[in-house]
């Protein structure tokens, strides 16, 4: 017996492969678009936290600056380096500790903190102060918060 089959589709099938490939673009282009979207929250968020970042970073720099001031005029005032970490801790703003030639402090935008420590050089030294801790923290979940 030999049997051939004929499939036919007929008019209809034609239009509904073209029904599934609009579908699918359709549904493909959707997808794009929310893709899109979500990359260019996660950039802007991205924007933010880096813009925040360097605005602590820059706030650090100028403390540090401040105090690199400070210890000029101490120098200046004093040679003897027992007498010259007096006058430093003396003259240094309230928020900033100054502990055994460590000088600590923080700087904060409400939702990150920056913990700072500079080690105070010995008199005569060119650099009068070095980074020790410099650890950028997350405060509350709204810091970090997508």
């Amino acid at each position: 017996m030999n049997r051939k089959s004929n499939v036919s589709l007929g008019p209809g099938a034609s239009s509904l492969i073209l029904i599934f490939v609009v579908l699918s673009m359709a549904v493909l282009g959707m997808l794009s678009l929310m893709t899109s979207q979500n990359d260019l929250r996660l950039s802007e968020r991205n924007v933010q936290v880096t813009e925040a970042v360097y605005t602590l970073n820059a706030q650090a720099e100028r403390r540090r600056a401040e105090i690199d001031e400070i210890l000029i005029r101490c120098a200046a005032q004093t040679g003897n380096e027992e007498a010259y970490l007096t006058m430093a801790g003396e003259a240094m703003p309230e928020d900033v500790i100054l502990e055994d030639h460590v000088i600590s402090w923080y700087e904060s935008d409400g939702g990150r903190t920056l913990d700072c420590a500079l080690e105070i050089s010995p008199l005569g030294e060119k650099e009068r102060t070095a980074w020790i801790r410099y650890d950028l923290t997350a405060e509350t979940e709204d810091a970090w918060n997508w």
